[in-house]
């Protein structure tokens, strides 16, 4: 495509300046700081998957320059991600900070799932969940092989809220959103057809 649309020499050139194998320190210090990412997985017939994640500062583990990991928690059980990766480990994550630096970095890389216990043998220093009753599953690994900026053009500055305004951890079907999409009438329509 870089051919067809004649940017062979412009791609070369962010590739040279912009693409790191893993990540220096200010995108150590960057990913530290965020408190969400976007996942994107593919399964083994390369049918797309994208996700969202957050926690506290920090949620994701930079492990080494190399290695990032985040926890899964019990979730609705549907496990896309997780089930993506044991098919196809190939995973792209963007944390996008909208809120103080307004810039995106992107790692891409090969992702392999880890219990939570096999974890902290290995990284004892990992944190433990503030949210009362809640505790990982199961945490994903990433082995970066790629990381490199997503300009500022185009994304929003978004607003804060406090920890009050935010639902972490709650089975509570109202706040976490209900059938906001009316799904549920939707599939009842269909019975019947």
């Amino acid at each position: 495509m870089q051919q067809r649309a004649g940017t062979v020499e412009r791609a070369e050139r962010f590739y040279r300046q912009q693409v790191l194998p893993s990540l220096n320190e200010r995108m150590i210090e960057f990913v530290g700081r965020q408190e969400m990412m976007f996942v994107a997985t593919a399964d083994a017939l390369g049918h797309c998957d994208n996700t969202f994640r957050a926690g506290p500062p920090g949620f994701v583990a930079v492990l080494t320059p190399g290695r990032v990991a985040w926890p899964e928690y019990r979730g609705n059980g549907v496990l896309a991600s997780v089930g993506n990766i044991v098919e196809n480990p190939n995973v792209g994550l963007i944390f996008i900070d909208f809120f103080r630096d307004v810039i995106g970095l992107h790692v891409n890389g090969h992702a392999t799932i880890a219990s939570d216990a096999d974890m902290r043998r290995e990284f004892p220093h990992l944190p433990l969940d503030t949210v009362p009753g809640r505790r990982p599953e199961r945490w994903v690994n990433v082995f970066v092989e790629e990381a490199y900026i997503h300009c500022a053009k185009h994304i929003p500055r978004l607003r804060r809220v406090t920890d009050e305004e935010r639902a972490w951890g709650t089975d509570d079907t109202r706040r976490k959103g209900g059938d906001f999409f009316a799904v549920a009438a939707d599939l009842a329509g269909t019975v019947g057809r």
